[in-house]
């Protein structure tokens, strides 16, 4: 019996590595830079705008909820262009 798990069924870890191995597989021979600042910006983002929406835009339950300082939230609502200055 084989063991394929669908993509719902994968841990967060297992679909980015899914996803890295992927987006190796489509470079073929190019090479790639600032994959550590790609990363984080896509996954960043949306964890920001699903947080924030969960809360209402509540910032200090969204900054608790991630873990983060408020003032360290506000940066990176500013960064992604989620709220003007």
């Amino acid at each position: 019996m084989t063991n394929i798990k669908t993509t719902s069924q994968l841990s967060l870890r297992d679909q980015v590595t899914r996803t890295l191995e992927i987006y190796f597989d489509n470079l073929q021979e190019e090479s790639t830079c600032d994959l550590y600042e790609m990363v984080i910006q896509q996954v960043e983002k949306p964890l920001i705008e699903f947080v924030l929406q969960k809360t209402d835009f509540n910032q200090t339950q969204s900054a608790q909820m991630l873990g983060i300082n408020r003032n360290t939230l506000r940066k990176k609502m500013l960064k992604y262009k989620l709220i003007e200055s």
